[in-house]
């Protein structure tokens, strides 16, 4: 069965699903990626329109129409061989198949090769340790706001702590959070980051905490500090807890496109990233940002932000993207 056969099935599940719960997170996939879908899938039929023949044209307009929805310049041009090449071996003239190709070939760079897990790594003992890290604005302490709030409501003991202990208002801002979705607290501002961790993790595991979600610095302009800073949580958290920090999220503004993509590969440079929270994906037309991040960085999307409200802080679900993306395509 072709790729495209499948997002067929996959979009022919997804509109018969019954249970409420699914049903409710398919919703928010389709309304959060309706501005990317609109533009991005909208484009395509047109093309298909004005081009009933594939031509040098259409190939060119197709690029644009691609970097347009932040999918990566570097992925395009990789995709464009393989589609320049499929469509000379396979004689393919008809731009309304070629549509199908289009598809299958977009799918192809986030079902091939690595398979990514997009499951958070929870620790078996002690508390699970989540380092949050991001450049200032990105969204990150709301982020951590909405991570404890799931948590939370799953039944689980959360702590945050506050090491981003310099930036004014950072401290206070966590706190007033943790009230709000009444998760356990730890930070002392003007102290140094690594100290704070410690004495947070210490409350933490004498608490009895399930998961520790910790708040970091988000200073990229000086990269040695920060890489400084972050070994030093790193090496805190681990002679804490075993196997910890558990996972290592970076937060990245869906809307910022390819300067979200070169805050990750900066980010992936200073300390080890092991997920991606990718917020604000509802408010932009560049959803196609999810298949550069795994073409360029290599690092599993593990939660996708699809709308303000402490809910809409989604688990990333690769059939439920695919179907938000293309569903008008079938």
């Amino acid at each position: 069965m072709g790729l495209f056969d499948k997002l067929k099935k996959i979009i022919n599940k997804k509109e018969n699903v019954v249970d409420e719960t699914n049903k409710e997170e398919i919703q928010k996939y389709d309304e959060g990626l309706k501005k990317t879908r609109d533009d991005f899938v909208s484009k395509l039929n047109i093309l298909g329109i004005k081009y009933t023949k594939v031509t040098e044209e259409y190939f060119e307009e197709l690029e644009s129409i691609l970097i347009m929805a932040d999918i990566g310049v570097n992925t395009v041009m990789k995709f464009m061989d393989k589609l320049r090449n499929r469509v000379k071996h396979e004689n393919i003239t008809d731009t309304e198949y070629l549509k199908e190709v289009i598809v299958d070939e977009l799918l192809v760079i986030y079902v091939d090769g690595t398979n990514l897990s997009d499951k958070i790594n929870m620790s078996k003992k002690g508390p699970t340790v989540i380092l949050m890290v991001g450049v200032n604005g990105v969204g990150k302490t709301t982020t951590i706001a909405k991570l404890a709030y799931k948590y939370i409501n799953e039944g689980k003991k959360v702590m945050m702590i506050a090491g981003d202990t310099f930036r004014a208002g950072a401290v206070s801002q966590l706190e007033e959070w943790s009230k709000r979705c009444k998760a356990l607290f730890y930070g002392k501002e003007g102290s140094d980051p690594a100290s704070v961790v410690y004495d947070g993790l210490i409350k933490a595991k004498e608490e009895n905490v399930d998961i520790v979600l910790v708040d970091t610095a988000g200073r990229l302009q000086n990269k040695v500090n920060l890489m400084k800073e972050l070994e030093k949580i790193n090496k805190v958290i681990e002679n804490h807890i075993e196997d910890a920090p558990h996972e290592t999220l970076l937060v990245i503004d869906a809307s910022t496109g390819q300067n979200g993509i070169a805050q990750a590969l900066a980010f992936k440079e200073i300390t080890n990233i092991t997920g991606i929270v990718l917020t604000k994906l509802d408010g932009t037309a560049k959803g196609g940002i999810v298949l550069a991040i795994k073409e360029e960085v290599n690092i599993p999307v593990k939660f996708i932000g699809l709308g303000e409200k402490m809910t809409d802080l989604k688990t990333f679900d690769i059939e439920n993207y695919i179907y938000g993306l293309f569903k008008d395509m079938v």
